[in-house]
């Protein structure tokens, strides 16, 4: 065989590899090739992890509370205060030790997580639910419609969040609630308002990305070949948004769980005697001389909690 055949066939086999090589490459979706980057994130696993954790924690507390021994969140206990009525600190008896009332923290703790996580992941799908359909609205069609919507955001925002969130919470907190009694209170007065607050942030994020990716050829080509609007808005524009909506979803998470803190610590969040890490806090000011672990172990769990997120999306 001579020279040239032998390079010839060199040649032939390099083109092969190099074109597995590319189809193995090719191979690899998006959520592939992004779960094997965050893989390589350790700080964001971890947290990840904990947040695995605190799920499965909320979700199990009342099988782990029995395993543990441990008593339910509201039942009191007298025999649990010293002869002056102190709280007691950690034992054996109640690993983080007793409220005012008798309380075992331990249980309450964990039930307090149910609650942030209740609150954190439902009025979070509902702002970014709300952000999204306005700002696609006021990104796509512009003129009178933008104009609108870009207003209202502005006046949303022009309030201090904080007390725009309270006298919400305070009118939705007496009689039967707000918008005729579908506005309860408690819970559901919480997730109402902070939803009301949250959506503004994302809608205007949305609003400048639609602005930009509406100009980019492709929807141009589409607009071309006859697309609708709709068409053009969900299978061309909402799919390019995907990565923001994950990214933003993920940091405003941690946002609404102090969201829900802060107001349940001023007391027009979860009512009482619901266990709710806020409310813990709140309760723990006036004893924290004499029992720090009160204040101790909800801070700790609301502080954990909050930075698993920031570092979790910080990765994302």
């Amino acid at each position: 065989m001579s020279t040239i055949d032998l390079a010839d066939r060199e040649g032939e086999a390099l083109d092969v590899t190099a074109l597995d090589a590319s189809a193995a490459i090719a191979a690899r979706s998006p959520l592939q090739l992004f779960w094997r980057r965050l893989k390589g994130d350790k700080v964001a696993m971890i947290a990840l992890a904990f947040i695995v954790l605190l799920v499965f924690v909320a979700v199990f507390a009342p099988l782990i509370i029995k395993l543990v021994g441990a008593r339910p969140p509201n039942e009191q206990g007298a025999e649990y205060l010293d002869s002056f009525g102190t709280p007691t600190g950690p034992s054996s008896d109640n690993l983080f030790g007793v409220d005012t009332l008798g309380r075992d923290v331990f249980s309450r703790v964990l039930y307090g997580a149910r609650i942030s996580l209740t609150v954190a992941v439902v009025a979070t799908a509902l702002g970014v639910t709300i952000g999204i359909i306005a700002g696609l609205t006021a990104g796509f069609f512009r003129g009178s419609v933008d104009m609108l919507i870009s207003r209202l955001i502005d006046v949303l925002l022009a309030f201090p969040i904080l007390l725009l969130a309270l006298g919400l919470a305070s009118a939705c907190s007496l009689g039967k609630g707000c918008l005729g009694g579908l506005i309860k209170p408690g819970l559901s007065v919480v997730i109402f308002t902070i939803t009301f607050v949250s959506w503004t942030y994302i809608a205007r994020i949305i609003r400048g990305q639609v602005l930009s990716i509406r100009e980019k050829e492709f929807v141009e080509a589409a607009r071309s070949l006859g697309a609708s609007n709709r068409r053009i808005i969900f299978r061309e524009i909402l799919p390019n948004l995907v990565a923001p909506i994950i990214v933003y979803s993920t940091l405003i998470i941690p946002t609404n769980i102090l969201f829900e803190a802060s107001l349940s610590f001023l007391g027009v969040g979860v009512q009482a005697p619901t266990a709710s890490w806020g409310g813990m806090l709140a309760e723990a000011t006036s004893v924290f001389d004499s029992a720090w672990w009160y204040m101790f172990f909800p801070g700790s769990a609301l502080l954990l909690t909050v930075l698993a997120f920031n570092l979790l999306g910080d990765g994302l």
